[in-house]
């Protein structure tokens, strides 16, 4: 069926900004809404009516509002795109749909706002100048893999000595601050592995040389940005008691524990091959985000004085708080974002959104095109990181969603690669483990 929303003007609100003003005959969007809902009666499956039966009152109240907000969605959709590749307009974002003021019965009005791709005048990547790292897997880089894989299926076993560096001793503390006990009553019980940095490095090495059943107080200086408010930023004596130490056990690397992993055979040498496969891949991610750090550094530069859509900015500064929220909570925070929180993040907002607007407009005037192959590499490594890769190979191809993020990056690092090679750039050697670090 025809669109028939139709383009009534495109005003400049800043820059950068813009508005075209939308019309939709009423009629239009009750007929195809109708047709909809008759369709849907057709097949609908509706309890208490027969296939076909039900009652078109019913599947109105059912489905109706649903239909209409999809049907008028579609058209102002339509019409939108139209009118946008009739001015021939470059959109930066999402734009924002809201209705017009003076509604009529017989035209509904929108208006809907955007922003667009500002002008970057000649792009010439040919005078970027780029550091593209190299690195690769070796021997003892997989020898340092198969001691990780046993340390995480390690068991513990009691000792009846004093603590050492890889021991995990459960000890009971609590906090004296000036006047203040922390707990008020009792004490705090936890395990640590010492000389793994999960404890403040004071606390750590009062452990180091304790036994079971000793005490000790020692002073601590905590962090500003300590998650318990009360010490945050404060020297307390911290009152240490151990209840017990523990030595770790690692399992031998015989056919049973190659089995676990995935590896039928149980032979070592694909163990092996399987192992130096993983950290390639990580390896390949690694020195992909370190040349999307060369290049966008490079961009940034280079481009710096363009001025950029400043709702985009905003929506992207919004993100990068909403994340950093996440992080902190995951920390044992618990903290509320400001109404305001954002503005901290506006400077690398402007950076983040330059340079996926210069890489979403080097794509376009060299017509690069999505690698298919490229974004199914990008999905095996993502899924290699989890212990059922198949699963989450099958997440993200059932998930449109998903998958265009998956694609949208796997664009991006196409475009950087494609920057890479044309730009002045150094080669600099690393070690697998300065490249992953």
């Amino acid at each position: 069926m025809a669109v028939s929303a139709t383009q009534v003007s495109v005003e400049s609100v800043g820059n950068l900004e813009r508005r075209i003003t939308l019309k939709v005959p009423a009629g239009d969007v009750e007929n195809q809404v109708g047709g909809r809902l008759r369709e849907i009666a057709r097949t609908a499956r509706i309890k208490g009516f027969r296939p076909g039966k039900v009652p078109t009152s019913v599947v109105q109240q059912r489905f109706g509002q649903q239909v209409r907000a999809e049907v008028l969605d579609g058209l102002l959709r339509q019409g939108f795109d139209e009118a946008v590749r009739a001015n021939e307009l470059r959109i930066a974002g999402s734009p924002r749909i809201e209705p017009a003021g003076g509604q009529d019965e017989a035209e509904l009005a929108y208006v809907a706002t955007f922003e667009l791709v500002p002008d970057f005048g000649e792009i010439d990547v040919a005078k970027l100048e780029v550091v593209r790292n190299t690195a690769e897997v070796t021997e003892e880089d997989i020898d340092r893999m198969i001691v990780n894989l046993r340390e995480q299926r390690r068991t513990w076993t009691v000792v009846n000595r004093a603590a050492k560096a890889g021991d995990a001793v459960e000890v009971e503390s609590w906090t004296q601050a000036g006047d203040q006990r922390l707990p008020a009553e009792g004490a705090d019980r936890g395990t640590s592995v010492v000389g793994s940095a999960t404890m403040l490095p004071a606390v750590d090495a009062a452990l180091a040389g304790m036994s079971a059943g000793e005490e000790k107080d020692v002073e601590v200086e905590f962090p500003a940005d300590w998650r318990v408010q009360p010490l945050a930023g404060k020297k307390a004596q911290v009152h240490l008691k151990v209840l017990q130490v523990s030595e770790p056990v690692l399992p031998e690397i015989d056919v049973a524990f190659i089995r676990s992993f995935g590896i039928k055979s149980g032979e070592m040498e694909k163990f092996r091959a399987e192992i130096r496969s993983n950290l390639e891949r990580e390896l390949k991610g690694a020195l992909m985000n370190r040349l999307r750090r060369s290049v966008g550094e490079q961009l940034i530069e280079a481009y710096s004085g363009i001025e950029m859509p400043p709702r985009l900015v905003e929506q992207e500064a919004r993100i990068l708080a909403q994340q950093a929220l996440q992080q902190v909570r995951q920390q044992g925070q618990q903290v509320q974002l400001k109404d305001d929180a954002h503005l901290a993040f506006m400077e690398s907002a402007g950076k983040r959104v330059l340079v996926g607007l210069l890489v979403g407009e080097i794509a376009r005037r060299n017509d690069l095109r999505l690698d298919p192959q490229r974004v199914n590499e990008l999905l095996r490594l993502i899924a290699s990181t989890y212990e059922d890769p198949q699963q989450v190979i099958d997440l993200y191809r059932n998930d449109p969603q998903l998958m265009s993020g998956l694609q949208s990056r796997a664009m991006e690092e196409q475009v950087i690669d494609w920057i890479a090679e044309r730009a002045r750039h150094t080669e600099k050697a690393m070690t697998f483990q300065e490249a992953i670090g």
